[in-house]
């Protein structure tokens, strides 16, 4: 995102931000140390004090900011805190909307968070996965896509052996530490369960690479680095897909009893996480989440760190 946001542009975006979190209360605790965070830790402008910023309407905002691309990416922005608000509130979607419809940016995330405020939960999750199932196939590792983009129709012994057959390789190979990434978490490799598909190979590379966990805020943290390494709408979908799983509590389950964490970026070092995500993911020189990861499964990490200038993590 500091691809499109300029280094004179923070000012008037985290500006543009303040107000359109401020439905009456500056924006909640959440919401402001969230922000702080990336003002900090991604843009590295801890002069910019939140408590004296005086906030941007939509009109001046939009002035402030004419080119288009920057605005969907400050609209996001907005859509990302506004779901750090708990309970999302229609004050706070009526407002978000109005910075969105003066800047004249839509996308899925504003139909969310209309849907989660107006709607059945059961038609938000019906809204929100066609906004996931029109990208999913870009998040899948390419080289499987065509024949496993969708779920399993039975175990695929071959498929699970291939990416077993990895573990014989050196360690610190991709491929080695991917088989023991999931050996570490208890996992199911893909081809041992109907239900795996292509996606979670792809994806759990990324993790290997980047050195995220699987937990909530390394979820998130990821996707975070992800889109900043390389502003597509498909890597927005995946980061609005972890704030919706992780932030929004989105996979509650009612009949079950089952309870999804929410307000994670609410959590002790939790959006210090995310906003240094950001700017690993900014100062990589590739999108190592679209290479070929089998072709390179016997490389080392280390050197395909160095070949995307992964920086190591300091939170």
């Amino acid at each position: 995102m500091t691809r499109i946001i300029d280094e004179a542009h923070i000012e008037p975006t985290v500006r543009a931000l303040l107000g359109a979190i401020d439905a009456g209360d500056g924006g909640t605790d959440e919401q402001r140390g969230v922000l702080r965070a990336v003002v900090e830790r991604y843009w590295q402008r801890p002069d910019l004090d939140l408590t004296s910023l005086t906030p941007l309407d939509p009109a001046a905002t939009t002035a402030a900011i004419p080119d288009p691309a920057m605005r969907g990416r400050v609209r996001e922005l907005m859509v990302a805190l506004e779901l750090c608000r708990h309970p999302l509130t229609p004050e706070q979607v009526a407002l978000v909307d109005e910075y969105a419809a003066a800047l004249g940016e839509d996308g899925p995330g504003l139909l969310l968070a209309r849907d989660l405020t107006g709607t059945t939960m059961a038609q938000t999750a019906v809204d929100f996965a066609r906004s996931r199932d029109a990208v999913f196939a870009e998040w899948s590792e390419q080289s499987l896509v065509a024949q496993y983009v969708d779920s399993l129709p039975a175990p695929d012994p071959e498929l699970r052996d291939r990416l077993l057959s990895f573990w014989d390789l050196p360690e610190g190979t991709l491929g080695r530490e991917y088989v023991e990434f999931y050996r570490r978490h208890g996992f199911e490799l893909p081809g041992e369960s109907p239900a795996t598909p292509a996606f979670f190979v792809a994806h759990d590379m990324t993790h290997v690479i980047a050195g995220y966990g699987p937990t909530g805020p390394e979820e998130v943290a990821l996707s975070a680095c992800i889109l900043a390494m390389h502003d597509t709408h498909a890597h927005w979908v995946l980061m609005l897909t972890s704030l919706v799983a992780y932030e929004v509590g989105f996979s509650t389950r009612q009949d079950s009893g089952f309870i999804a964490k929410q307000a994670l970026l609410e959590r002790d070092g939790a959006a210090d996480l995310f906003a240094e995500a950001l700017a690993r993911g900014a100062a990589c020189t590739g999108d190592f989440a679209m290479m070929d990861h089998l072709a390179a499964a016997s490389r080392p990490v280390a050197e395909i760190r160095e070949e995307y200038g992964v920086l190591p993590r300091s939170v």
